[in-house]
């Protein structure tokens, strides 16, 4: 599993980080959102499908 962050899209909104912190933070000085692990165990693929799903902008894209 692969996540990618459009860094453009993200607004900071900390969704993502309520769902899956084992794999999101939010870096407070872009003010965006900061990956802390791009290519994350399999066993978190369901919080990080859910971060992905509860984005209000839509940032967060997970493959494979």
């Amino acid at each position: 599993m692969k996540i990618i962050v459009d860094t453009e899209l993200c607004e900071a909104h900390g969704d993502c980080v309520l769902a899956a912190p084992e794999v999101f933070d939010l870096d407070d000085d872009e003010n965006v959102v900061a990956l802390l692990d791009p290519s994350p165990d399999e066993s978190l693929r369901v919080k990080v499908e859910e971060a992905a799903r509860m984005c209000p902008v839509s940032a967060i894209r997970v493959e494979g």
